[in-house]
């Protein structure tokens, strides 16, 4: 059973969103909130699984809230669901810790899907979010990815692909278990958080051209 907690503004929003979600056998909402501080509580307090995260709120943005959650509760996965995708919103809500980052747009569908993969462990990024985190990104950095093995790098660039662990494991005609190992050293050594940063590892220094 996969626990979430909703957090969102919008009452109509919000309580649409949980009502889809209760007719989900394997989801269950352990609770709701409608500003960023009152999210924060009902998050350390039930230790959901996965947290459905609005961005502008009044009482603590989303980038705030999602800044603490993981701080104090790194296990969490928090997924950003907004209607902007504009930089001011989309990099911060990144460096803050979001896991998956998509938009009202999305139908209860997607929204239901990003859910369970991130429960799984596998990201979901808007292509329009994607697009611009490969536009933006352009500050020079140190190449840390100079330090991977050709192993690792290949797999790197197929997290920035946006493959999960089974496609990358079927594509190198590896086990899932090896590709898990270098996901995990490859985290490591690019000091990155968690696969939507080393994506955005990946766009920013043009790996994929």
């Amino acid at each position: 059973m996969i626990r979430v907690v909703v957090i969102d503004d919008h009452d109509v929003v919000r309580k649409g969103i949980v009502a889809y979600l209760q007719t989900e056998e394997d989801i269950e909402i352990v609770g709701q909130a409608s500003s960023g501080f009152e999210g924060v509580e009902i998050v350390l307090q039930e230790k959901p699984d996965v947290v459905l995260m609005d961005l502008i709120m009044e009482n603590g943005t989303g980038i705030e809230a999602t800044e603490k959650i993981i701080t104090d509760y790194p296990d969490c996965k928090v997924i950003i669901l907004t209607s902007f995708y504009d930089d001011e919103k989309v990099f911060p809500a990144i460096e803050a810790g979001a896991f998956s980052y998509i938009l009202k747009t999305s139908t209860a569908i997607e929204i239901t899907e990003a859910i369970k993969k991130a429960a799984l462990g596998e990201n979901v990024i808007e292509p329009k979010v994607a697009s611009k985190m490969m536009t933006n990104f352009r500050s020079e950095k140190k190449k840390l990815h100079d330090d991977l093995t050709e192993r690792e790098r290949e797999v790197l660039l197929c997290i920035g692909d946006g493959l999960t662990n089974q496609e990358i494991s079927e594509k190198l005609y590896i086990g899932v278990k090896t590709v898990k190992t270098h996901v995990s050293n490859i985290l490591s050594k690019l000091d990155v958080h968690d696969r939507t940063q080393a994506a955005v590892y990946v766009h920013r220094n043009k790996l994929l051209q």
